[in-house]
C-alpha cells in the first residue's frame, strides 16, 4: 500500500510533465501556422486541446465559453495532432496509459471514464496500440529525459556527483 501511495503521485507528475511538453510544442506549432491569431487565443486553444486529450477540461470562465465556441477547432487540432507532432505519440501513449492506471487505482477520479480517453486517443491515431505498456521506471526515465531536454526539470545527477554532494 505504501509503495502504491508513493508510486501514483510520481506517475501523475510524469503525466503532467508530458502534458507540459505537449503544450509547449503545440503552442509553438500553432504560433507558426496561425500567426494571425492573438496570443491569448492560441494559449487557450492549446490548453483546450491538451485538456480535451487528457480528459481534464477547464470548466471555469472564460475557458468554458472558449471551449464551447471553439469545439470544432479543438476537435480539428486533435484530429491532426498525430501528423502535426508525430514525435509525441510515444510519450502521449505512455502518459495516457499511466494516467489510466492511476485513475483506476484511485477509483476514476474527476468523473471521466479513463478507458474512453484511451479510445478517444486511439481514434485520433495518437495511441500506439501495439506499444508495450511501460513499467513505472521506464516511464519516469523517459519523462526525466524529455523534461530535462525541454528545461522543465533538472536532469538527475550522475551517481558519483550524488555521493560527493551527500558528504558536503
Amino acid at each position: 500500500m505504501e509503495f502504491s501511495n508513493r508510486l501514483i503521485p510520481l506517475m501523475r507528475e510524469g503525466v503532467e510533465v508530458v502534458k507540459m511538453i505537449l503544450y509547449k510544442k503545440l503552442r509553438e506549432h500553432l504560433s507558426r501556422t496561425q500567426p494571425e491569431r492573438e496570443d491569448i487565443f492560441l494559449a487557450r486553444l492549446t490548453g483546450a486541446v491538451v485538456n480535451e486529450l487528457f480528459g481534464t477540461p477547464n470548466d471555469q470562465e472564460p475557458f468554458a465559453t472558449f471551449i464551447h465556441e471553439n469545439s470544432g477547432l479543438i476537435e480539428a487540432e486533435l484530429k491532426f495532432l498525430a501528423q502535426t507532432l508525430p514525435e509525441m505519440r510515444i510519450p502521449l501513449t505512455d502518459a495516457l496509459r499511466m494516467q489510466t492506471i492511476c485513475d483506476l487505482q484511485e477509483g476514476l477520479q474527476g468523473g471521466h471514464d479513463c478507458r474512453a480517453l484511451l479510445e478517444h486517443a486511439r481514434e485520433f491515431n495518437l495511441l500506439l496500440s501495439d506499444r508495450e505498456m511501460p513499467m513505472p521506471h521506464t516511464f519516469t526515465d523517459m519523462v526525466r529525459r524529455l523534461g530535462a531536454a525541454f528545461g522543465l526539470i533538472l536532469p538527475p545527477l550522475p551517481a558519483e556527483d550524488m555521493s560527493e554532494n551527500s558528504t558536503n
